[in-house]
């Protein structure tokens, strides 16, 4: 069992920053890739970015890549998603997942990641 906790969401302008970690407990860390995904409201959710368990790969969705910079710390256990030239349509409630056989075809798909944290707001004001 993992325990996800996000935190560093909040309110920023366009254009403005943010970062946002990912603290898990429980079983080791680095057996698990990890993702970020997000969900606007009245929307379905989307994959924002992932790595690998050792972080040496990345993937990132389209709509984010070049602004986005997904990280982890391994002797840390924590994940980190570096959010940069942020605009209105990243407003959405940010999860961060953990899966034990996700990869490089599954990186981007919610459904395979076995657990969750419980969100965190990301509001981006025009």
């Amino acid at each position: 069992q993992v325990q996800l906790v996000e935190s560093g969401g909040g309110l920023v302008q366009a254009g403005g920053s943010l970062r946002l970690s990912c603290a898990a407990s429980g079983r080791t860390f680095s057996s698990y890739a990890m993702g970020w995904f997000r969900q606007a409201p009245g929307k379905e959710r989307e994959f924002v970015a992932a790595t690998s368990r050792s972080g040496s790969s990345t993937y990132y969705a389209d709509s984010v890549k070049g602004r986005f910079t997904i990280s982890r710390d391994n002797a840390k256990n924590t994940l980190y998603l570096q959010m940069s030239s942020l605009k209105a349509e990243d407003t959405a409630v940010y999860y961060c997942a953990a899966g034990l056989s996700i990869t490089t075809r599954t990186m981007s798909t919610g459904d395979r990641f076995d657990y969750w944290g419980q969100g965190t707001q990301v509001t981006v004001s025009s």
